[in-house]
């Protein structure tokens, strides 16, 4: 099923010939809604499908094909309010120093956009996901690279997006799909591909940043490729719950088998009594947590040698052993280590990488200066979270500045929660500093729109021949700053 670069060039070209289909924005949110009952129609089929390729089980896949329908739904309301297009306008003021010519300002489309699947969320960040929904909202026509652990659900959902495409006279190019590495490669060198998005590993997303940087014309790449999301648990949180927090880890470090992007992979919890107390808790609720399968033997593989590797360094404790299960399984568990470790450069540098799959490393500090060191080392996260006491968070002690400590790590901070289920809502922001993600976008919430568009002003443009966004008459009613007043 590999394309070959002739396919490659074949499905780009048909994506940029599409683009003039999605300029009606009434025509492109009718397609996403389209979508979004395409694949509610095929729902059982698409479920059985991606069960039979990934093994993530028919209760979790149906909730994400739901999320992916909410999506695809959401974005065309996004299109309808028109918000995204930030139009301004200036009139001329010769009084101004120095002086406003006629100004106006919207964002277009930037042109096809390359998409590469993840492997975790077959429906989400995959071929009909936020990367692809939000690019056609903008009004991009895409090429997907499916994922290679999902081949046959990805040709499904392309063949559902192409029928809704259809039903508006959109061409079928406006949704290419291509398989293989090699492909994945063509795609994003091909010069008429305008931008990409990427969710997958640190070493796969690295090389295509690379690539699309090297191209004669560089492109924006929007790549998420890794999180350890650490959490930190002060001692007066720990005295107060420890059981809950210990409980509530357990449930989020394996859910999914530990494969969702903002897994808790390192947890700095205190010394002492109460920091015994939910390492306790931690244990006994990982220990009940069954066995799962991995979505690939080579993630398996990668799994078994990297607890095996981070077990073996010193001073290194496994409370509960992770590792191979069945033949096809791999077990839960957590590692502990002294934060005096981890607090400056040395052999157990690799505690601070991220490992795929139900695996946290729990640090024990023994007061502030030692987290605060360990949280001085950690690289870019998507998430950081802090579990405070009930006095902390309402303003007592260190919590204002314990937020302000983890900011700078995360493009989300979570106070009191886990980061594992990721609300898809207007003010979500999924994305972190390097290497979390090659940029400061988002690719989950409305916002994401903003990583497919460019801005441009026309200046002293005759009325006549402005686009209809820019108008004074405002005909197609839409939000907007006027001589400096937001309109609604």
């Amino acid at each position: 099923m590999e394309a070959t670069a002739q396919e490659v060039d074949q499905a780009v070209r048909a994506a940029h010939a599409a683009r003039g289909a999605l300029a009606d924005r009434t025509v492109r949110a009718a397609f996403l809604r389209s979508a979004a009952d395409q694949l509610q129609a095929a729902k059982d089929h698409l479920v059985e499908a991606a069960d039979a390729e990934t093994a993530l089980g028919p209760v979790r896949l149906t909730g994400e094909l739901a999320r992916t329908c909410y999506q695809l739904r959401a974005f065309a309301d996004i299109v309808d309010e028109g918000a995204f297009l930030d139009v301004v306008i200036n009139h001329p003021d010769d009084t101004a120093t120095p002086p406003i010519p006629d100004l106006r300002r919207y964002k277009v489309p930037l042109g096809v956009v390359a998409v590469y699947s993840a492997s975790n969320f077959p429906f989400a960040f995959s071929v009909a996901g936020g990367d692809t929904a939000s690019a056609l909202a903008a009004g991009c026509p895409v090429v997907v690279k499916a994922h290679p652990d999902h081949p046959a659900l990805s040709e499904m959902v392309a063949a559902a997006l192409r029928r809704a495409a259809a039903e508006h006279d959109i061409p079928a190019g406006v949704l290419g799909l291509v398989h293989g590495f090699d492909a994945g490669v063509e795609l994003v060198r091909h010069p008429l591909v305008a931008a990409a998005g990427f969710t997958g590993s640190v070493r796969g997303g690295r090389a295509l940043f690379d690539a699309a940087a090297a191209r004669p014309v560089p492109i924006p790449f929007h790549g998420e490729l890794g999180s350890l999301n650490p959490v930190l648990i002060t001692e007066a949180a720990a005295t107060e719950r420890a059981e809950a927090i210990g409980a509530g880890l357990a449930g989020s470090m394996t859910l999914g088998v530990g494969q969702f992007c903002v897994k808790p992979g390192l947890v700095l919890a205190p010394t002492g009594a109460a920091g015994d107390r939910l390492v306790k808790s931690l244990t006994d609720a990982v220990s009940d947590v069954e066995a799962g399968v991995l979505l690939d033997h080579r993630m398996r593989d990668n799994f078994i040698a990297g607890v095996a590797e981070r077990a073996e360094l010193p001073d290194v404790e496994s409370p509960v052993t992770a590792g191979a299960g069945s033949e096809h399984t791999v077990s839960p568990g957590f590692l502990t280590v002294a934060a005096s470790r981890l607090a400056a450069e040395g052999e157990h540098d690799l505690l601070l990488e991220e490992c795929f799959g139900p695996l946290t490393v729990v640090v024990r500090y023994e007061d502030e200066s030692e987290a605060n060191a360990v949280l001085s080392r950690l690289p870019g996260n998507l998430t950081a979270t802090v579990h405070l006491s009930a006095e902390e968070a309402a303003g007592e002690g260190r919590g204002a500045e314990i937020l302000a400590e983890l900011t700078p790590l995360a493009g989300r901070v979570l106070v009191n929660g886990w980061p594992t289920g990721v609300a898809v809502a207007p003010a979500q922001h999924h994305g972190g500093p390097y290497p979390a993600t090659t940029s400061t976008s988002t690719s989950v919430g409305g916002t994401a729109i903003e990583r497919w568009l460019r801005p441009v002003a026309y200046q002293g443009a005759p009325a006549a021949l402005l686009p209809a966004e820019l108008r004074d008459d405002n005909p197609l009613g839409l939000p907007r700053r006027f001589n400096g007043r937001l309109e609604r």
